[in-house]
């Protein structure tokens, strides 16, 4: 098995899911049950959205590609970071990465098209559902992302920053999203749903409405332990 870097910390809630998920996976797909090799960088989450909110794209480059190399000399063999924001910089990082890496956004598209998705909906971080990048993968595949109005989108950011960053899961916060997630189906005609940030699978089940709700780190995940087994 190869040795995995997991960028974390962005938030610590979901990081906790990649390292169980990883574990599990890989305990129940090798011979002897066998425990993967695993490196965390947890980084300061308070100073990721300070640049990001400034919208520095160079220097959240520059601060991402410094982790991924700690891991490296670490000794991980290849990387993936465990949070969706970060991915709109995520072309500069891998080209500057000592190491393989792997993009939780490629993977959810792969996963949309590979069970025939066309319409998906995307819940995520305010920056997220206002940035490009998932359009700018999906689109390249003939897939269209539809986000919520602004409204919708502001309530969104503010429980996933107030709440699911701290691991605090609310009944009343999930029949909101849910009601958001409604709206979309009613009104924009979506076939699925995107958790495109990491902490929303806390919250959001499978499916609901008819349609798949895709977890952004569940498929990460899936792919992590895939090319860990790579030959």
């Amino acid at each position: 098995m190869k040795t995995i870097g997991i960028l974390g910390g962005l938030g610590p809630e979901s990081t906790i899911e990649y390292y169980r998920g990883i574990i599990q996976a890989l305990h129940s797909k090798t011979p002897e049950s066998d425990y993967p090799k695993i490196i965390i960088y947890s980084a300061n989450m308070t100073e990721l959205w300070k640049i990001v909110e400034a919208k520095q794209f160079d220097t959240l480059t520059v601060w991402l590609v410094d982790k991924i190399e700690a891991l490296y000399d670490a000794g991980a063999e290849f990387a993936a970071i465990a949070s969706n924001t970060p991915h709109v910089v995520f072309e500069e990082v891998r080209s500057k990465s000592p190491i393989p890496m792997l993009s939780i956004v490629e993977e959810t598209c792969k996963k949309a098209k590979s069970i025939g998705l066309k319409k998906c909906g995307l819940f995520g971080t305010g920056f997220t559902m206002r940035s490009s990048f998932y359009q700018d993968c999906f689109n390249q595949q003939d897939i269209s992302i539809v986000v919520s109005d602004e409204d919708d989108r502001n309530l969104l950011n503010e429980k996933i920053f107030s709440e699911l960053e701290f691991g605090v899961v609310k009944d009343e916060t999930r029949k909101q999203f849910l009601h958001i997630a409604k709206k979309m189906v009613d009104t924009e005609s979506i076939d699925s749903l995107i958790l495109a940030c990491t902490e929303l699978p806390l919250i959001l089940s499978d499916s609901e409405y008819g349609i798949p709700f895709l977890s952004t780190t569940a498929i990460h995940i899936e792919n992590i332990v895939k090319f860990c087994l790579s030959q």
